[in-house]
């Protein structure tokens, strides 16, 4: 090699690992289809067989079997159990691409991997058929049923379904398998066309009660079946225009996205106000044209949406697990009931509902203050167990005997008046429109509030004890007031949404406040992305609008009884697979990948340093 020609680059991809960065690459070698690694197979194949099995006496799939969607063709119990075949099936080719690490141009090896992998997860249903056929083990198993034995054989007999899910497992697998081996244009249309199908049968009311409002439900019912799910034909025109859309704008939006980026200074500026405004003209009109069950959607939406913001400042930005969180949202509308109800026991003030906001901030802080002051100088597990028994003492106190007269005990506070809006309008849950707008302001002032925080001094504050408190002491910050004070912005921002709530409802329980709450504004905030504004704002609008809350009822009304699994499981996925979240931060996504790119740059200056001697020794 002579000093002018240029050395060879490596046989390796770029530095993000995923689905994604897998596609045919002319450079790299292929694997022979049948070299396979069969104990990898056969892992991922028992881990799915195991997983089938369990959703299936779990009665998801008899639960979710009347949710359609596509009319006669497919429901929603049917795609549970199709879920894991394909994601097995597409797992099993999976290969980590780091610099300096060769990397294995895709083919029949993920094809033929992904279907064996995929016969093994289809093979635990039919096991299951043959079991529930020929054991009765409904004392132990109350879900071992012949409904789900004739759901898993279409009807048809034990023998049918074990061939059927055999056959689908082996066929939904070389499908994951495939999509390794398409090239990324292809899979991006593939997938957007499946979430366009996936998402107009979960929106399904939510945009028939629009389509009501604007007087176009003749153009949606072609879509819509009359008992629910996508008609065939507006499925094929769905998924046809979807495709056609994500092929056509390929790169278009992430290229928006850069030139935004990019910018600087008061073009960014106005760049990002123009994309706020957009958005806020949005959210103020689609109410108008909403019915009251979607405005009560969206208004749950928000509620979390604001226990979401308090908690990203605790949590995300902070760094502090703080499982008892939903203390604040109970003091912040038991606060509101006081001050505002004539049925309240002892005192019954009856404040404007205002006026009555600064009490209950004012109480809420000091709340914040009393349970930081002693746990604030704990870390890790030990600060998220104390948390968690504070938020349940705080509960317990509502319950009790000894402040029934002040709190009404397990009897509550009833009769709670709505929000009066300076005497020109009352907010109630009568009119969960009003509601909506009310919260949606209050996420605007909480959503400034975060962003300003987050740039502040302070801010960086939070963000430098979150990486290394004992590092970020020895640099001068003074760690206890500065956990103590996102303490208190967190308990006020929820103290917001408590206040809210007890307007919105007209009455408060102890039961409303259970420590479930906690774990689901925790889950909502880590699988949105803690850290990020946007982030938590999405992991509130999917999680809580489309399962729902912990008694809220979400577009999916099915999943009201799996939706603690799902939670679980999407947390574990979250951890696992993205830890980053949904939509992360940039600051969160390096630190959490920081080895990786460590060692990316490590492996990079390995091979340039050894390019860098043969050229050298070669010239």
């Amino acid at each position: 090699m002579s000093l002018a020609e240029p050395p060879a680059e490596p046989q390796t991809g770029p530095s993000p690992a995923g689905p994604a960065a897998d596609g045919p690459s002319d450079d790299a070698p292929s694997r022979p289809p049948l070299a396979q690694d069969w104990r990898r197979i056969a892992r991922m194949g028992a881990i799915g067989a195991i997983g089938q099995i369990f959703v299936s006496l779990s009665n998801m799939p008899v639960k979710l079997d009347g949710r359609a969607i596509i009319e006669g063709v497919l429901s929603l119990g049917y795609l549970s159990l199709v879920v894991l075949p394909l994601a097995a099936g597409s797992r099993v080719g999976h290969q980590i691409r780091r610099e300096g690490v060769p990397f294995h141009r895709p083919g029949a090896y993920e094809v033929i991997g992904g279907a064996a992998c995929g016969a093994l997860v289809g093979g635990g249903l039919s096991l299951l058929a043959v079991l529930i056929a020929n054991f009765d083990l409904r004392e132990p198993l109350v879900h071992w049923s012949p409904i789900l034995a004739d759901l898993l054989a279409f009807n048809r007999g034990t023998a049918f379904a074990v061939l059927i899910w055999l056959a689908i497992g082996t066929a939904i697998g070389a499908v994951g398998g495939l999509m390794r081996v398409m090239p990324p244009v292809a899979r991006r249309v593939l997938w957007t066309m499946v979430l366009t199908l996936f998402g107009s049968a979960v929106l399904e009311s939510l945009t028939t009660d629009l389509a009501e409002g604007m007087g176009i439900e003749g153009i949606v019912d072609w879509f819509y079946a009359p008992r629910g799910g996508l008609t065939i034909t507006g499925a094929i025109a769905l998924a046809a225009g979807s495709g056609v859309l994500a092929f056509v704008a390929r790169g278009r939006i992430k290229g928006a996205k850069a030139r935004i980026d990019s910018l600087e200074g008061p073009a960014r500026n106005r760049a990002h106000l123009g994309l706020i405004l957009a958005t806020a003209a949005a959210l103020v009109i689609l109410p108008m044209f909403a019915g009251k069950l979607t405005n009560e959607l969206l208004a749950n939406v928000g509620l979390f949406v604001l226990l979401a913001l308090g908690l990203n400042i605790v949590v995300g930005l902070a760094g502090i697990l703080d499982l008892g969180y939903v203390a604040f949202f109970a003091v912040g509308s038991y606060s509101a009931a006081v001050l505002t109800a004539a049925t309240s026991p002892k005192i019954h003030p009856e404040l404007p509902w205002f006026v009555a906001l600064i009490g209950v901030v004012v109480l809420t802080g000091l709340v914040g203050l009393f349970i930081g002051a002693p746990v604030i100088r704990m870390r890790g597990d030990y600060l998220a167990i104390v948390t968690l028994g504070f938020g349940e003492i705080i509960r317990l106190l509502f319950l009790s005997d000894w402040l029934s007269g002040w709190f009404g005990g397990s009897q509550g506070i009833t009769n709670i008046p709505g929000a009066e809006i300076f005497g020109l309008a009352t907010v109630a849950g009568t009119d969960p429109r009003s509601v909506f707008y009310l919260v949606l302001a209050f996420c605007a002032v909480a959503i400034y509030g975060s962003w300003r925080l987050e740039r502040s001094r302070i801010g960086r504050a939070w963000m430098a004890v979150r990486e290394d408190e004992t590092v970020a002491e020895a640099m001068g910050i003074n760690t206890v007031n500065v956990k103590l004070l996102a303490f208190v912005v967190g308990a006020v921002l929820g103290s917001f949404s408590g206040a809210i709530f007890s307007a919105k409802v007209g009455s408060v329980f102890p039961a409303s406040f259970l420590i479930l709450v906690s774990i689901v504004i925790l889950v909502v905030v880590i699988f949105g992305g803690m850290g990020n504004i946007v982030g938590v704002i999405a992991g509130s609008a999917v999680l809580i609008g489309v399962l729902g809350g912990p008694k809220q009822p979400g577009l999916l009304a099915e999943f009201s009884e799996f939706k603690l699994l799902i939670y679980g499981a999407l947390l574990v996925w979250m951890m696992l697979a993205r830890p980053e979240g949904l939509i992360p931060s940039v600051r969160r996504t390096r630190e959490l990948h920081q080895e990786e790119l460590a060692q990316d740059a490590w492996l990079r200056g390995q091979t340039e340093d050894d390019h860098d001697g043969n050229g050298e020794a070669q010239s």
